[in-house]
């Protein structure tokens, strides 16, 4: 499923830039042949072609950024992650203490909560019954953790890098359009709106775009980041719990044990205690 989305996205993302070349080669013909009739402007025209050439790295970003917010929602799905009736299956096999069967059915599942319990529970020391080893098997949650981190923030971390070269770039084509227009002031001597008009353009819509890309970007890259920790955050405690479960039932008589009967009334506990006496000699 992945790989078909990122091949329809690029495929896309070549459409796009066959066609902003398309359009700017058309734009520099009409601009070559003089331009002797005057025809009415399309929105094409005034809010992406009138940028120019710089206008090519931006469309082509807004079209990565677009492609990059859509895949990483669909790539932080929950069932992807920590489906709820996988981790109650999980969780009911080790309130049996059957460390195998849970470490059988996480293999089979190629969720992050699969693979991490399939990682980090073979770390599971039977010869701890008070803890079950749980310092090893935090340890190898830590690591798996780590390893799995940069490929789950892969594409969430590139909306961040769209979202800060946008502006740069629309501010390079303000620039430029600023150099045009002065350039046009020194040969002319004038200010001819007509003449301006284009290097004007320029300065305005790059750096219109660069903004509405950053918007776009980083918003989205701050909401998708905590989304992403959630999600790991989640399976990290459905681990524990899935370990700590097996270890309150293990230890559940000696935990009982430590727990005095009538707590804070002790004439309550010896009347309890010569009445439990009474009952077990009859």
């Amino acid at each position: 499923m992945k790989d078909t989305i990122i091949r329809y996205g690029v495929r896309a993302l070549s459409l796009g830039v066959i066609a902003m070349g398309s359009m700017s080669m058309a734009l520099a013909q009409e601009a070559a042949e003089g331009g002797a009739t005057v025809t009415k402007k399309t929105m094409l025209d005034k809010w992406v072609i009138d940028g120019g050439w710089t206008m090519i790295p931006l469309v082509i970003l807004f079209g990565i950024t677009v492609f990059l917010v859509i895949f990483s929602v669909m790539d932080l799905a929950k069932k992807k992650f920590c489906p709820d009736e996988l981790r109650a299956q999980l969780v009911a096999l080790m309130t049996e203490c059957r460390a195998q069967s849970a470490i059988q059915l996480a293999t089979s599942s190629p969720t992050y909560l699969g693979r991490l319990v399939a990682y980090a529970m073979p770390n599971i020391d039977a010869n701890r019954p008070e803890d079950l080893g749980k310092d090893g098997i935090e340890d190898a949650i830590a690591d798996f953790s780590a390893n799995e981190r940069p490929r789950l923030m892969k594409y969430v971390d590139m909306l961040a890098l769209c979202g800060s070269i946008a502006p740069s770039i629309g501010l390079f084509g303000t620039v430029q359009g600023m150099i045009d227009a002065f350039a046009v002031l020194a040969e002319t001597g004038q200010a001819d709106p007509a003449q301006l008009a284009g290097s004007i353009s320029v300065a305005l819509l790059t750096t219109f775009w660069g903004l509405i890309i950053s918007i776009l970007a980083l918003p989205a890259f701050f909401f998708l980041k905590k989304k992403a920790q959630a999600l790991e955050a989640e399976c990290v405690n459905a681990i524990q719990e899935m370990v700590n479960t097996s270890i309150n039932v293990i230890n559940a008589e000696a935990q009982l044990a430590r727990i005095p009967e009538g707590l804070g009334d002790e004439e309550g506990a010896e009347e309890e205690a010569i009445e439990y006496a009474e009952e077990e000699q009859a």
